[in-house]
């Protein structure tokens, strides 16, 4: 029997909102028992830090170089790692020498594979040392060295997801989160996976500039406005949706620009139409028609966003929450269960994910003591 595991998984991702938590007692493979998760948010000084960050990240040309504001960033996404775990174990009654794994992702700030660059910031051997608990962290990097696209990552544990509570495949798992990812998971096949398309990133960078709100919460703006038909196909009108899986993307890969004109409301709404758009785009890849869709990550819990995806679908549209899944925690438990694949060395990436020649492992460990 394999060793089970005690983990936590710690996810930000490209919305900057905050850093996400979730405990995991996993063997990397099909065991799956969940423990508490928490999301702790960042405050608008953390965000404005990290924007300038992914402005910076622009220029480079190495994955090491951390000028200008990138060094105070990564400072800052250590920090508040520990602090966040620490504030995590304290809260949920758990003793650090009790936990086996930290699966830390790191902020990224530039992902461009086809020039072999992936930046995640953060340092997981300081926060090993100030934590007292092994990290596997940087767990895109060996992917990338291998001609992958080094994204998405989570696929892998879709497939858990779906090998474990025995539902109805072919299913596809949709994460909005900056950037929308999708994983197609069907009974004795490798997951088939890509980035699908802007995600939150556009909404929330239009209701920064227009409101100095993070986001549309709830969908709010989005639902009083109404969709601009030509905009949205001018945002449609864009390279990447003919581009096959699989493929990645950067956060900042697409232009809110057809939408400038627009009220603000309008503008959100032709957005989340352009996100959920994106995704069906997607559909005809696939080696058969999903019999579900189901939503996980931030934009789960937008309305606008959700709306704008089941209408457009060719089958239901389900939340991760229906079958007892939590929207919000899938991606830090996904890091989790992928430190525990890093540290036994099994694959966390496919051909049919990122597209590497064979099948991966990746991360690099730090040790605690």
């Amino acid at each position: 029997m394999s060793k089970i595991f005690r983990a936590i998984g710690a996810m930000t991702g490209t919305s900057m909102d905050a850093v996400d938590l979730a405990y995991l007692e996993t063997d990397g493979l099909q065991t799956l028992r969940f423990g508490p998760s928490a999301s702790y948010p960042f405050s608008d000084e953390d965000r404005a830090l990290l924007r300038r960050a992914v402005a910076a990240a622009k220029s480079l040309s190495r994955r090491d170089e951390r000028p200008g504001p990138l060094a105070e960033a990564e400072y800052l996404i250590t920090g508040r790692h520990i602090e966040v775990i620490q504030t995590f174990l304290a809260q949920f009654g758990l003793d650090a020498a009790s936990v086996d794994l930290v699966g830390f992702h790191g902020q990224t700030v530039l992902h461009r594979p086809e020039s072999g660059l992936t930046v995640q910031l953060g340092d997981g051997a300081l926060l090993a040392r100030r934590i007292g608990i092994d990290v596997a962290y940087d767990l895109r990097a060996a992917d990338i060295a291998a001609g992958g696209q080094g994204a998405p990552l989570v696929p892998v544990y879709h497939r858990a997801l779906a090998e474990a509570s025995g539902v109805a495949t072919p299913l596809l798992f949709v994460n909005i989160g900056g950037v929308a990812n999708m994983t197609f998971v069907d009974a004795g096949a490798d997951p088939i996976a890509c980035d699908a398309g802007p995600g939150n990133a556009l909404i929330d960078d239009l209701m920064f500039a227009h409101t100095g709100r993070a986001m549309d919460e709830d969908g709010a703006c989005a639902l009083e406005g109404k969709v601009d038909e030509e905009a949205l196909a001018a945002l449609m009108d864009h390279p990447y949706f003919a581009q096959k899986p699989p493929k990645s993307l950067d956060r900042n890969a697409f232009s809110a620009g057809p939408v400038e004109g627009l009220s603000l409301p309008d503008a959100a709404a032709t957005l989340a139409a352009f996100t959920a758009s994106a995704i069906i785009a997607h559909l005809p890849f696939l080696p058969a028609p999903p019999r579900l869709i189901v939503v996980c990550g931030g934009g789960a819990h937008n309305p606008a966003l959700m709306q704008a995806l089941a209408k457009r679908a060719p089958c239901p549209v389900r939340r991760a929450e229906d079958f007892g899944w939590e929207s919000q925690a899938i991606e830090a438990q996904a890091f989790a269960f992928l430190a525990v694949r890093s540290v036994r060395g099994l694959p966390l990436t496919f051909p049919t994910t990122t597209g590497v020649s064979e099948p991966t492992t990746g991360g690099a460990l730090a040790w605690a003591g």
